[in-house]
C-alpha cells in the first residue's frame, strides 16, 4: 500500500510539479548538452492546467517568462496535432518578451547586441582543410565538444565555437589567423521586429508580414493571407494587427541550429511548459554503459 501511496505521489509531481526533458541536439551548447536530462520546473511561469483540450488553457499562479531563461515549450507549428500539450517539446533560450523589439537580420537571426553578448551563442569559424587533423587534436586537449564539420571542400572547413571557445584555440595557436570567423554579408541591413503582445496593436512591414500572418492563422483563429504584398485580415486589408495572446523569441545558443524562433516563429504563453532549472544526468553520445558520463555535469543548476 505504501508503494502504491509512493507511486501515486511520483506521478503527481512528475504532472504538476516537475518533468524531465532529453537534450536531443546541440542547439543549447554550451548551457546543454547533447544527451543530458535535465529537470523541468511547471510552476516557474505558472502551472499549465493538464489536459487543455478539456479544460480549455488556464494556469495557477501565472508568471511572466523572463528574458535569457531556458525555456522548455511546446512546438508552436505542429498544427498537424491539435492538442497543445501533446506536441513535439523544444527548448532555447528566452531572447524577446511581449512589447520587446529586436533587430532581426533578413534570416530572422537577431542581430542585438545583447544577444550578441551571450558567451555560450556559437558562431561559424572557418580554416584550411589541411588542418583538420591539428583542429581535431586542439579540440580534444582543450575539452572542447565536437558537433562536426557544419561545411567543406578541398581548401577549406568550417566549424561552430562559442566565443569562449575561439579564444582558447586563438591561445593554443599563438593567434594565428588560419582560424577566422565565416565572413558575414555586410549588405544585410537589420530590421526591427516587435514581439506581440496580449493587447497590443502591431505595424504591418514588409519584413514581419508573413510572419504576422503565420502567427494570426496558428494561434489568433484568424483568417490571414497575402495578396500583392498587403495582408488581408478576415477578408479585410490591413496595415495593423492585433493580438490576444502573449508570444516570445526563442533563440538556439548555437545559431548554425534551427530548432528556435527563426524556424517557428513566435511561441504563445499556451505552449510555455517551464523552466530548465537542473541538469540530472550527463553523458556523451555514443559512448558505452560504463564511461562517457561527465560527472561535473551532474545535478548542476542551469542558467
Amino acid at each position: 500500500m505504501a508503494f502504491a501511496g509512493a507511486i501515486v505521489i511520483v506521478l503527481l509531481l512528475r504532472g504538476f510539479a516537475f518533468t524531465s526533458c532529453l537534450i536531443p541536439s546541440t542547439g543549447m551548447e554550451n548551457s546543454l548538452l547533447e544527451g543530458e536530462r535535465i529537470i523541468v520546473n511547471r510552476w516557474s511561469y505558472g502551472l499549465r492546467i493538464p489536459f487543455m483540450s478539456v479544460f480549455s488553457y488556464h494556469r495557477w499562479c501565472e508568471r511572466p517568462v523572463k528574458k535569457q531563461d531556458i525555456v522548455v515549450f511546446n512546438n508552436p507549428a505542429a498544427i498537424q496535432q491539435p492538442m497543445i500539450d501533446r506536441r513535439e517539446i523544444y527548448i532555447s533560450r528566452c531572447i524577446g518578451t511581449p512589447g520587446d523589439t529586436l533587430l532581426i537580420d533578413s534570416l530572422f537571426t537577431v542581430v542585438s547586441p545583447e544577444v550578441q553578448f551571450n558567451p555560450d551563442k556559437k558562431r561559424l569559424y572557418s580554416y584550411p582543410a589541411g588542418k583538420e587533423k591539428l583542429m581535431t587534436s586542439l579540440m580534444n586537449t582543450l575539452s572542447i565538444t565536437d558537433d562536426g564539420l557544419m561545411g567543406n571542400n578541398d581548401s577549406t572547413h568550417v566549424r561552430s565555437f562559442s566565443r569562449y571557445e575561439f579564444y582558447l584555440l586563438k591561445q593554443a595557436i599563438n593567434n594565428q589567423n588560419w582560424l577566422q570567423p565565416l565572413t558575414e554579408n555586410k549588405d544585410n541591413d537589420p530590421k526591427p521586429l516587435i514581439i506581440p503582445g496580449k493587447g497590443k496593436v502591431l505595424r504591418v512591414y514588409p519584413w514581419n508580414i508573413t510572419l504576422l500572418r503565420n502567427t494570426l492563422v496558428l494561434h489568433e483563429g484568424k483568417q490571414a493571407e497575402i495578396k500583392n504584398d498587403t495582408l488581408y485580415v478576415d477578408e479585410k486589408p490591413t496595415q495593423h494587427c492585433y493580438f490576444t495572446k502573449d508570444y516570445y523569441w526563442m533563440g538556439a545558443n548555437n545559431s548554425v541550429n534551427l530548432s528556435d524562433s527563426r524556424l517557428f516563429g513566435f511561441v504563445p504563453q499556451d505552449h510555455i511548459i517551464g523552466k530548465a532549472s537542473l541538469i540530472w544526468f550527463s553523458k556523451e553520445k555514443g559512448t558505452s554503459i560504463t564511461d562517457g558520463y561527465r560527472w561535473n555535469r551532474f545535478f548542476r543548476t542551469i542558467k
